[in-house]
């Protein structure tokens, strides 16, 4: 833990939270996969919440230190923040495609977390950074206008799909930027991670059931859907992990862009295991976005 916290603000620090957001980027890609795939999203978000909750419980109860006082209103916030992006993005992949919704989300977060982070924390871009920021919107735009160009299915839903993908980025930089406040706000930041996940996962899960209780009476395959939870309970605990230390050891701004190359890891999922099928452009457009995060990381 010491070891950790030491690394906040040096160059190994920087180095450590380049790997952690890229593999935030990489996981998170596969978490939107796996709440977009064969089951119902809201299902799926149910059964991933309730296993990350549960996995949490004794890590929270028995391995990290107890939440200081000034904590329990921090996770309230993160609840309510957390339950409306879930929400939404539950709305965003009912009503798209994933490969349409998922760049526009993606790409609507970093841009407003960016700024979120010059006025919570003091962060700023250089010129070359915004460039890169630029780039990279470039790159995730274009790829959702490709794909809702080409895209036949749904598309009668798909401008009330885009507009909810436009809302739930804006939660997503919310998001990014509050938690990275209330990871800075306790003294161990595996306290934060671990209560996060207990109170957001068995708080929010309860819910989807009451909510979709029809669809949960209606579920036949619970051994498909519980493994589903399993996995992205997993994943879920490498993601957002993930970015979150990225975000306390080095800036958020920078952290946030670089997550954001999940849109790259999601169309390679959307071709390698849901059958999507990535020509150049979309090739060309993905290349985009890769060469603005790398723009913004060594620009700064």
């Amino acid at each position: 833990m010491d070891a950790l916290t030491g690394l906040e603000g040096t160059d190994a620090g920087h180095s450590l939270a380049l790997v952690l957001a890229l593999t935030a980027a990489l996981l998170h890609a596969i978490f939107g996969a796996l709440q977009k795939g064969r089951h119902d999203p809201w299902l799926s978000r149910m059964v991933i919440d309730a296993s990350y909750g549960l996995m949490a419980l004794p890590i929270a109860l028995f391995l990290v230190p107890w939440p200081e006082p000034h904590m329990w209103p921090i996770f309230a916030g993160a609840f309510v923040i957390h339950g409306t992006y879930k929400l939404l993005q539950g709305l965003c992949y009912t009503k798209g495609a994933y490969t349409v919704v998922y760049p526009v989300v993606r790409g609507t977060g970093p841009l407003f977390a960016v700024i979120g982070a010059s006025i919570v924390f003091g962060e700023r871009f250089t010129a070359l950074q915004w460039a890169g920021v630029a780039t990279l919107l470039a790159g995730i735009y274009g790829l959702a206008a490709y794909n809702l160009r080409h895209w036949t299915v749904d598309r009668e839903t798909m401008p009330l799909a885009l507009g909810l993908a436009v809302v739930t980025g804006l939660f997503v930089a919310l998001y990014t930027t509050y938690d990275a406040y209330g990871i800075r706000a306790t003294a161990n930041p595996f306290t934060f991670l671990a209560w996060f996940f207990l109170i957001d996962g068995l708080g929010f899960a309860p819910l989807v059931a009451w909510f979709h209780r029809r669809k949960v009476a209606e579920v036949t395959d619970w051994a498909s859907l519980a493994r589903r939870g399993v996995i992205g309970g997993l994943v879920a605990f490498g993601s957002f992990g993930s970015i979150m230390l990225a975000t306390r050891l080095d800036k958020v701004g920078e952290a946030a862009v670089l997550r954001e190359t999940s849109t790259v890891f999601a169309a390679l999922i959307g071709w390698l295991m849901l059958g999507e099928k990535t020509g150049p452009r979309r090739l060309a457009l993905m290349a985009l976005i890769a060469i603005g995060a790398v723009i913004v990381e060594f620009s700064g």
